[in-house]
């Protein structure tokens, strides 16, 4: 059953999933649940359990209200256990068919996967220039951008179009050489204190990483360390955003297709 949103009086009919966990019993957690704010328990398949809540099977949108439900129980989960988190919005029809559908038939996978979190949390890491900083920096590096760019000024922007284009990908290029280098040189910085990294798409062109980071729980104050003694370094040219422990979506995250 489905419907284009949540709706306040549906029945809690379903059985909504926050995430994966290794529990040898059962489990009850105070955080209420999404939708009805139904109590938050584990159902359990053996070693492995699910989170859930009762809660109506619907379509839930991406509300300020509804992930932070979703969130706050994660939160809490993770204190507690090793976590493999589940996509927001997942619901299942009932208790069986959480364990007949992912429990029991991806008991190996989970498993290997819950080995692969235990211990070990999710951080993340954005880097960001200073856009004045690193712009000079460009014209200084690049003497061709520099005269080509001091040739435009005063001239009219309908008679240099095509000068004007060329200039943007000359400065795009020159950006994009300088962000590998610099990407390169705070992955070199942190390498040593992390287990995995995955990269994402920088987003805007003044962010130089977009990174998340697994890192073993014993090395996550060097890491912040780490990270502490790059901002120090470089707070002329770079801000940087830190962020953790969080629930590890860039490595593990449970899609479910019923």
């Amino acid at each position: 059953m489905s419907r284009s949103s949540a709706i306040e009086g549906d029945a809690p009919d379903g059985k909504y999933l926050y995430g994966i966990i290794e529990a040898a019993d059962d489990a009850q957690f105070e955080t209420p649940g999404i939708g009805t704010g139904a109590p938050v328990h584990t159902l359990r398949c053996g070693r492995l359990a699910a989170v859930v809540s009762d809660a109506p099977r619907i379509d839930y949108p991406n509300s300020r209200r509804n992930m932070l439900a979703h969130t706050r129980v994660i939160e809490e989960v993770m204190a507690r256990h090793t976590l493999l988190p589940v996509c927001f919005g997942t619901v299942a029809s009932d208790a069986e068919a959480v364990v007949e559908k992912i429990l029991r038939p991806r008991r190996d996978e989970l498993l290997e996967r819950l080995g692969l979190m235990q211990d070990r949390v999710e951080l993340g890491l954005k880097a960001t220039w200073h856009e004045d900083v690193v712009f000079e920096e460009v014209l200084a590096e690049n003497p061709a951008i520099r005269k080509l760019r001091d040739s435009l000024v005063g001239r009219p922007a309908e008679k240099t179009h095509f000068d004007r284009v060329r200039l943007g990908e000359q400065i795009g290029q020159a950006l994009e050489r300088k962000r590998l280098e610099d990407e390169q040189r705070i992955l070199d910085r942190l390498r040593s204190f992390v287990h995995m990294t995955k990269l994402n798409k920088p987003i805007g062109d003044r962010m130089v990483l977009n990174a998340a980071f697994l890192v073993e729980a014993a090395q996550e104050r060097a890491l912040d360390q780490a990270v502490r003694a790059m901002d120090a370094d470089w707070s002329a040219r770079l801000g940087f955003k830190y962020v953790g422990p969080v629930p590890p979506y860039n490595f593990v995250t449970i899609t479910i297709h019923w």
